[in-house]
This record gives structure tokens, sequence and C-alpha cells, in this order.
């Protein structure tokens, strides 16, 4: 079996493609240090897939602790890379923390496939490398702007460090930048389960849809869209971790055509906060509470993929609409304890 890493494989994104890899006949080992994640996800995984992946406490930012984990996975045949730090606003008030730990586990990571140049290489990189388009929507061949914050710095760095590093060392990658991930898991077995009060939009809308905690508030009404809130791409998760084993499997076929492909993940369809709020209302008969507020700096009008790369090069699309995806977020929700996490 080819045998495929998955750093950072207990959170949202890892937890659903380490499904979507086991269910395609990969064998999966993850590596995970519990940072913004929970040893329980495995139980979910297996309960899914009826295979539980051989699971890795270790610190990848920490080198001896890296390059000891990977000297016992010497047969890797390729690595996704999910795990990093994340929060914007925490990026900001601790940036050294998020260079060192984003920037870090990925040169110890590629320092490993620098020595076996035939372990295929997935970066998980995100649409904040965009920041406000100049058009919409938006291309792989869009201008990098600068970032927004040390988070969205760590994204533009890490495919840098890709570029150089495949130049140098003779390997092939893939960055993934992936608009706004939403949804669970199907079998609400696996979902987004952020620790504290949640940054992103559906999961508070559910946690308040759950009584966990207060009315959502609107971040703005006065943009220029059709509704004054802010429009972006909003896509169900397991067609994002779908998107990762073709990627891995265009690499392992030798298919690539450049040393660092990029693509755009993303349904091409971009909705305002109303139209999400007006989506799970629909999806799951809840009426939820909310309210204007001030924007937010910081937010980016408008943002949402051209997937045409995607489709064409990866074979893959979005199918999951944004009801669907919230129906799963809902019944996701609906498993978990009372208690805000």
């Amino acid at each position: 079996m080819r045998k495929v890493l998955v750093t950072g494989g207990l959170g949202f994104i890892g937890s659903h493609t380490a499904v979507e890899l086991l269910g395609r006949g990969f064998a999966v080992v993850i590596a995970d240090n519990l940072s913004n994640s929970r040893a329980e996800v495995l139980d979910g995984i297996a309960a899914i897939t009826g295979q539980r992946p051989v699971w890795a406490n270790v610190d990848l930012a920490d080198p001896v602790a890296c390059r000891s984990f990977l000297a016992g996975h010497p047969d890797l045949a390729g690595i996704v890379h999910f795990a990093a730090s994340k929060a914007v606003g925490e990026s900001v008030q601790k940036p050294l923390l998020y260079y060192r730990n984003n920037l870090g586990s990925l040169c110890h990571l590629l320092e490993h496939v620098a020595a076996h140049p035939a372990c295929a290489f997935l970066f998980s990189s995100s649409c904040t490398v965009y920041g406000q388009a100049d058009s919409l929507p938006i291309r792989e061949t869009a201008p990098i702007k600068p970032a927004e914050s040390p988070y969205g710095n760590t994204k533009q760095i890490g495919e840098e460090i890709l570029r150089d590093a495949t130049k140098a060392h003779s390997f092939r990658a893939i960055a993934l930048r992936y608009f706004n991930p939403i949804g669970a898991h199907p079998s609400a077995r696996i979902g987004e389960l952020p620790l504290g009060v949640p940054q992103n939009l559906v999961p508070f809308i559910t946690q308040s849809a759950a009584g966990l905690r207060g009315p959502l508030e609107v971040f703005g009404n006065d943009y220029p869209t059709r509704d004054g809130t802010c429009i972006r791409d909003y896509i169900h998760v397991v067609d994002i971790a779908l998107a990762h084993v073709y990627a891995i499997e265009r690499m392992l076929a030798g298919a690539g055509t450049e040393p660092v492909e990029v693509f755009n993940l993303g349904t091409g369809t971009g909705s305002t906060v109303l139209e999400v709020i007006a989506a799970f209302e629909r999806a799951t008969g809840v009426k939820l509470r909310w309210s204007f507020a001030p924007r937010r700096a910081g937010d980016v009008v408008a943002a949402y993929a051209d997937t045409q790369k995607a489709a064409a090069v990866l074979g893959w699309r979005a199918e999951r609409s944004l009801e669907q995806a919230m129906a799963d977020a809902w019944r996701w929700q609906q498993s978990l304890p009372r208690a805000p996490q």
C-alpha cells in the first residue's frame, strides 16, 4: 500500500482528507501534536473507515523530534501538510510563534523530501494570499497582495519556500489554495470543532443555534455587495478533502507539468453572510438570532474562486451545495456535548 503522511491529520480538513485517502486505498500515518485538535478524532476516522491510522503526537516544528519521527517512515509515498497555526488574530499577537511553527515545520518536512525526491509533497495554502483581488472570480494567476497578517504571510512565504526547494532539490509539489471550508462528514463522526470561541462564520452559527453562544454578529452591512455583507466562497470540507486525493494521485503518477503546481479550491460561487444565514435556516429549520455589528478591520469585500484549472487539470470540482454543508455542520453540532468547547 502507498503510505501517506497527513500532518495535522486530527484537525478539520486533515481528518476528512485522511478518511478520503483511506477510502482510496492509501495507508495513512498521522502526525498531530493536539495544539488545535483532539485525540478523539482518531476514533471518528476509525468509525467511518473501519481503519485506525497510525498516529504520532509529535511537534514537527522541533527539528530533532521531526527528524526522529520521519526516520521511522522512510517509505513515505507522499506528505500532505496541514499542520500549522491558523488564527489570524492570534498571529498578530504572536507573530514569532506563527513563523516558527508554520515555517519551521515546513522546512523540516522539506528536508526529508529533498533527501527522498520521489516523495510527493502537498501544501495546504490559502486564498488569503490574494488579499482583495483586482478582479473576480480569482484565478491562480492573480497577483499576490501584501499579507494582512503573519498567518497569511506564512502561506505566502510557504509557497516561496516550496518554489525554491523544488528548484534546488528536483522534487515536485502542489499547493492548494482553499477558499472557505465548511460542513462536516455526513456521518457526523468528524467535523469542525475549534478550541475556544469560533473565529469562522459557520461554527459560530451552529454553536449559536445550539444555544452555546449568544446571537451571531454580522460584521458590516454597508459593503458594495448585493445585500451589504461580505462575500466568500464556501466549500464543503468533503469536496476539499477529495481534491487532496486527486492531487496526490497526480503527483504519484508523475503527471505534473511544473515543479510547483497551484490550484484554487472553491465552488466558483460567492455567497454573502446573509445568504449563508438563510441557507442554514432552510437546511435545518432553525431560526438564527443575529444582528449587525461594525466592520472588522482587514475583511476583504469579496473573494470567490475561478476553479477552471482544478477542473481541467485535476479532474476535480466541488459537488456539494451550501445547504448540504450547513445540514452536515448542524448534524455534527448536534452530536457534540452541550457545553461550549
